[in-house]
């Protein structure tokens, strides 16, 4: 491809709003064009990149008997009715309505057309198992669309779904899955780590994240180097009795003056107490419903397995006003007193203490000599609510934790039969008995594999593409004052390299040798050949690899072979 015929345009820059390194690299490389907040154009050079990583994907995928379908990207409301999933999705489920009111939505996840796709086709044990996917794009109202391809609302995934006879059959697919992911990622150049993580909305008995170690990443990682273990932060469990306050007290709850004291730190300093005394109210709405959950105030609460106590959509932060209605001092709260139509819930780390200090429901006041099983009232629930951090100790032995941010790229779910009883979608076993198809689900992130192979594949002056990602093998360029010589001496290099197989950009613009260098140092094809007058001169070719500082001259005379010999001696 000639770069002057090519439908392409480098940005020196592109704004300080854009944070993460591979946002910036896509956007002034040319891969991508956004169109609104979370929605990106791929442009041809990206979407070179783009069909790479889906072939790579697809050839892992077919590697293991999978089968590629198309699935439907609207989905009429009854199909999630039968989930149960059509209001669970919450607010990230883009709705709309047919001409004639009918209402759908835009594919988050398919899990519910392939149920409905093999419910109509497995009758028998003898039909499985049977893993089938698709790689097609996502649509999700995500509150905050960031990163650029990191996080998008419509994005391409590869997601894969095996129905299985047995558990047997899906821990054997689900260990080929997890293999073929780990090849999938080698390909591309990334380095990941597997975690234990959440199920989420997809449901099912456990999961596993396949995660990218990154500054910029939205996940934290919980690891504990001695168990070899690392878990999302999301569901991390860990020792807490450490710093529990086991003093105990007969007194009755006292009431004292704490003006303007709101934040746990400025009750500890004020009263002379340590935070593990004190105890954190977190106030929230569930689903509309008003919930209070209470931590040692050392700790912090963890959203998601407080919604997962709660078996909500949607969580989030409740109003004073709100509080104020139902009886709640807002920064002085407390469970004391609250109407039992309020839930409660308190974290487990708390029973393990006796006496803490908490809001006593007024303005600049809080209590004293507070014993939860003594003082709260009956309704109070006691669970796992708390938020693993750095510094904690692992639940599994003596050993500190510590967190590292993460990306996730891929995601496999055990789903168990949480889909196939719900959709009625059952097989008959070898004696003749109705079961329901036990089910996995997997998926990647197709377009994310792009953003993370540039965030750990860069430099200062842009992309270093790993060579079964890069859009082109080799950048001809041409360098120096255009005469008819120099024009034929590239030209037949670019032929050459064309004649060998290799997929070649050749910049025969005319710009200057300096914008023609930067620009292939932030496109980052893996090898670049430079003709210039002296390099026709010595019958040479000027050779360097992205990536690389130093420059080799090697003879013009079968330099087919050398770029050959260097592209097959990168990762």
């Amino acid at each position: 491809m000639r770069m002057s015929r090519f439908f392409l345009r480098t940005l020196r820059n592109v704004g300080e709003e854009i944070e993460s390194v591979s946002h910036q690299l896509c956007l002034r490389a040319g891969l991508i064009q956004m169109v609104s907040s979370g929605h990106y154009n791929f442009l041809p050079l990206g979407l070179r990149v783009l069909r790479k990583a889906e072939n790579i994907v697809r050839q892992e995928m077919d590697a293991i008997g999978a089968q590629e379908t198309v699935m439907v990207q609207m989905m009429n409301k009854e199909l999630l009715e039968e989930s149960g999933r059509w209001d669970a999705f919450g607010p990230v489920l883009f709705k709309l309505r047919n001409r004639n009111g009918h209402e759908l939505c835009l594919g988050p996840t398919h899990e519910e057309p392939v149920t409905f796709m093999a419910r109509a086709f497995v009758q028998s044990y003898k039909d499985l198992p049977v893993i089938l996917y698709q790689i097609a794009n996502k649509m999700r109202d995500e509150p905050r669309a960031r990163g650029g391809l990191l996080r998008a609302r419509e994005f391409l995934m590869k997601d894969a779904y095996s129905f299985e006879a047995d558990e047997q059959s899906l821990d054997n697919t689900y260990n080929a899955m997890r293999d073929a992911y780990f090849k999938i990622f080698e390909r591309c150049g990334i380095k990941t780590m597997i975690i234990e993580a959440d199920t989420g909305a997809m449901g099912g008995k456990s999961s596993n994240e396949f995660m990218v170690v990154s500054d910029i990443g939205e996940d934290n990682i919980i690891i504990c180097d001695t168990c070899n273990k690392a878990m999302n932060q999301e569901m991390a469990p860990f020792d807490k009795t450490f710093n529990v306050y086991s003093e105990t007290t007969e007194a009755a709850p006292e009431k004292v003056h704490t003006p303007d004291i709101k934040t746990i730190g400025d009750l500890a300093a004020f009263l002379n107490i340590r935070p593990e005394q004190c105890l954190k109210h977190v106030m929230y709405k569930a689903d509309g419903a008003l919930v209070i959950a209470i931590v040692r105030g050392d700790l912090e609460v963890n959203d998601v397995k407080l919604a997962n106590r709660l078996q909500c959509t949607d969580l989030d932060f409740a109003a004073a006003e709100e509080l104020a209605a139902a009886g709640i001092a807002a920064g002085f709260a407390s469970p004391i007193g609250v109407s039992e139509n309020i839930r409660v819930i308190l974290d487990d780390s708390v029973i393990m203490g006796n006496a803490y200090v908490c809001g006593a429901n007024e303005k600049d006041y809080h209590m004293k000599n507070v014993v939860p099983g003594r003082d709260f009232p009956k309704h109070v629930e006691i669970a796992d609510i708390a938020m693993a951090a750095a510094g904690h100790k692992c639940a599994k032995c003596d050993d500190l934790l510590r967190v590292e941010k993460g990306i996730e790229l891929g995601h496999i779910f055990k789903l168990g039969t949480r889909y196939s009883v719900a959709m009625n979608a059952n097989f008959t076993d070898e004696d003749g008995r109705e079961k329901p198809m036990i089910m996995g689900c997997y998926g990647i992130g197709v377009t994310r594999l792009i953003a993370a192979a540039i965030e750990q594949h860069h430099d200062d002056n842009g992309i270093i593409w790993p060579k079964q990602l890069a859009p082109f093998q080799v950048h001809v360029i041409q360098v120096g004052k255009k005469n008819p010589e120099l024009d034929a001496a590239a030209d037949a290099l670019y032929q050459e390299m064309l004649d060998a197989g290799f997929e070649t950009l050749y910049d025969d613009r005319n710009e200057s040798p300096g914008v023609k260098f930067n620009d292939a140092d932030l496109i980052g094809i893996p090898v670049r050949l430079v003709v210039s007058a002296r390099t026709m001169k010595e019958n040479v070719v000027e050779m360097k690899l992205r990536g690389e500082a130093d420059r080799s001259t090697p003879p013009r005379e079968g330099i087919a072979n050398t770029v050959r010999a260097a592209l097959d001696a990168l990762v």
